[in-house]
């Protein structure tokens, strides 16, 4: 009797912990998760592609199990807001997304790609935002076959989270880049941004007609704060280029209100603006507070503040990386990025995410 009972006790503790193990990761917060970007968030798009901005070797992804195409030594921020959402792997490059993987999403983004189709040319190929939004369309076209109709790939696609973060390249490799752009010259940093941001709603009005509606615009950082500005054009090393950053606000402000305008003019289209640039000052004023020493350096790279070239291959990095805010001359560390992530789906100020925060959004 007594080992009947035991008997009886095992197969129910089996059966709860499969019950358990089955059950311990809840569905994702929305079903699918779309991301538009460049070396920020790519995760392996531009690893075939004939360019100078690949990641595809080590010391990148040194803290991910190996180079991805990553520009880290672990994790982006897409990376973490995935984690943060609920889903049990990373979004998959567009580059080997296939068949049923495309349902929970995939990632479009490229290094050195722009707002502006030229920008990041001097670089080798790269996939231009339009480029990306062309990518998106044939997914959408797969989503429809996959689900049946039209109809029922509107009604999956408008939960879905769609993150946007482009403009970066066009400051860096393109206007503050006069050797090889004309843009300096041919336009004041207020018209380049009204410029940027008449292409940039061009695409996003493509994204919402093929069923974008809950879409989180990620701002420019403070690029005039990196390795390779303070490198190359701050006095001390330490004071950032106040000119590149004026004119990152500037576009910066012009994204905020272009949230606005969608929300106001498409009663289904939802819309956040999340102020990168804002979180960056916050860890560059008070390192210590998010566990960071070093915010003028990369962890890796060549030169003054490690930052005029990017990770050579197989260079050994530092060893304290989650002290770092940058991994190279451009890119944030996981822990960089873990910072911003968390931030822009759960805002610590107001002025995170406007007007409400990813967390939020993905509840609309």
């Amino acid at each position: 009797m007594v080992n009947k009972m035991w008997a009886v006790c095992v197969v129910v503790v089996l059966a709860l912990n499969l019950w358990c193990n089955i059950g311990v990761r809840a569905a994702p917060q929305v079903p699918c998760y779309f991301i538009f970007g460049d070396s920020l968030v790519d995760n392996g798009n531009n690893n075939q592609l004939q360019s100078l901005a690949r990641a595809d070797y080590l010391p990148y992804g040194i803290d991910f199990g190996g180079p991805t195409g990553r520009f880290s030594n672990g994790k982006t921020t897409v990376d973490v807001v995935a984690e943060l959402l609920g889903f049990d792997d990373y979004i998959p490059p567009y580059a080997t997304a296939r068949g049923q993987d495309i349902l929970k999403g995939v990632n479009f983004a490229s290094a050195a790609a722009g707002i502006r189709e030229e920008t990041g040319r001097q670089l080798g190929g790269r996939i231009t935002f339009s480029g990306q939004v062309k990518n998106y369309q044939n997914v959408v076209s797969q989503v429809v076959n996959l689900l049946g109709d039209e109809d029922q790939a509107a009604n999956y696609l408008g939960k879905c989270i769609y993150s946007v973060g482009l403009g970066s390249n066009d400051y860096l490799n393109n206007y503050f880049m006069p050797q090889f752009y004309s843009t300096g010259n041919q336009f004041t940093t207020e018209e380049y941004a009204t410029s940027l941001i008449q292409d940039y709603s061009q695409q996003l009005r493509i994204l919402y007609n093929y069923g974008a509606r809950k879409i989180v615009l990620f701002g420019i950082g403070q690029i005039g704060c990196s390795p390779n500005e303070l490198a190359q054009n701050s006095p001390d090393g330490a004071s950032c280029v106040e000119k590149i950053n004026s004119a990152n606000q500037i576009f910066n402000s012009k994204l905020k209100a272009l949230a606005n305008e969608f929300n106001t003019n498409l009663s289904d289209a939802r819309v956040i603006f999340v102020d990168s640039y804002g979180i960056f000052q916050d860890i560059i004023t008070s390192p210590a507070q998010y566990g960071f020493r070093v915010t003028n350096a990369g962890c890796c790279g060549v030169g003054r503040n490690n930052g005029q070239i990017t990770c050579l291959p197989l260079q050994t990095p530092c060893q304290n990386r989650n002290e770092y805010l940058f991994w190279d001359a451009f890119h944030p560390t996981e822990a960089g990025n873990n910072v911003v992530a968390r931030r822009a789906y759960s805002a610590v100020r107001p002025s995170d995410a406007y007007p409400v925060d990813i967390r939020r959004l993905a509840l609309l």
